[in-house]
């Protein structure tokens, strides 16, 4: 059983830093990637940032690009988000989602396989 635990959430005041961790467990992921979505209350859920497992290709949604940035440590099965120079907008549930297919739509909420539980993310302006 797959399962996604996210950690690294709270509050910060705008312009103030977090790092999200998301540590993955009960199978080894070879293929695909992981991404880092957000949602915030009444809004839809959105694409926040993704990595490939293997090579590492990062990709980031326009929003956050220059601010954050996505890591991995396949040794451990984790996938880090940097957050740098965080705006009350970001303010948001984060979630963490690994996807197993071959082509790896990381832009695409629905194109992953598994969903960790989310972490509170609250900047304070």
């Amino acid at each position: 059983q797959v399962q996604l635990v996210e950690s690294g959430g709270g509050l910060v005041q705008a312009g103030g830093s977090l790092r999200l961790s998301c540590a993955a467990s009960g199978r080894t992921f070879s293929r695909g990637g992981m991404g880092w979505f957000r949602q915030a209350p009444g809004k839809e859920r959105e694409f926040v940032a993704a990595i490939t497992w293997t090579g590492g290709s990062t990709f980031y949604a326009d929003s956050v690009k220059g601010r954050f940035t996505i890591s991995r440590d396949n040794a451990k099965n984790t996938v880090y988000l940097q957050m740098n120079s965080l705006k009350p907008e970001d303010s948001a549930v984060y979630y963490c989602a690994a996807d197993d297919s071959t082509y790896f739509r990381y832009r695409y909420s629905n194109s992953y396989d598994y969903w960790g539980q989310g972490t509170q993310v609250t900047v304070s302006s």
